[in-house]
Order: structure tokens, then sequence, then C-alpha cells
């Protein structure tokens, strides 16, 4: 059974950093493509951010939604089975509940996690 579990959410002030982390479980954590999903307060669900499975050569590919491009950052660490998401230069309308999802780029329909709420406010 797949198992997602994200941490990292709180109340940051706008042009701040956080880090979400979602750890793995129940399948083969290098082998899938891992990535982010959010939702903002009244609005739908929305693609974020991808990491490819490591190539031994290549290293991983990493895609972003144009909305986050140059501000966010997602890395993996295969031996830990764990995904991240670096946050940076923040701004109100990133507040969302961010999930871990295993999924193709810009997929929606992965199995998620519960989420981790990110609060952009002064």
């Amino acid at each position: 059974e797949v198992q997602l579990v994200e941490s990292g959410g709180v109340l940051v002030q706008p042009g701040g950093s956080l880090r979400l982390s979602c750890a793995a479980s129940g399948f083969v954590f290098a082998d899938y493509a891992m990535g982010w999903l959010r939702q903002a307060p009244g609005k739908g669900l929305e693609w974020v951010s991808t990491i490819s499975p490591l190539h031994r050569i290549l290293g991983a590919y990493t895609y972003y939604a144009d909305s986050v491009k140059g501000r966010f950052n997602i890395s993996r660490d295969d031996a830990k089975n764990t995904v991240y998401l670096q946050l940076n230069s923040l701004e109100p309308e990133d507040t969302a509940m961010y999930y871990c999802t295993k999924s193709p780029a810009r997929s929606l329909n992965g199995p998620r996690g519960q989420g981790t709420q990110v609060t952009v406010s002064s």
C-alpha cells in the first residue's frame, strides 16, 4: 500500500522560505517520479512540481509549474525514501494545502498524502 506523509508546512511571512518533506513507503521509491500538488482555499487542485527517477549518469529531471519556476526547488533522497520541496520567495498566492504525489509530471491523478498547510501572510 502506497503511503505518503507530508510535513513542514507552517505560517510564513511573504518573502520567506521553508522546506516541505514527504516520506514514502509501500513501493520501490527510487523507480518512480514523485511530485507535489497544491490546493488553495476555494480553488482546484494544481500541479506544482515533479522529479523523475534518478538516472545514473544524467541525474534527475525536474519540472515546475510556471507559477513557481525559479522560486521552488524539488529534490529527492532515495536512501531515505523522501522527496522535498524547497519554497523560496513565498507570496500570499502560495497559500495552500500541499500534497505529495506518486505520479508523472503534470498528473493530478496519482495517490497523495494527507497534505501539509502552507500559509503565507504578514
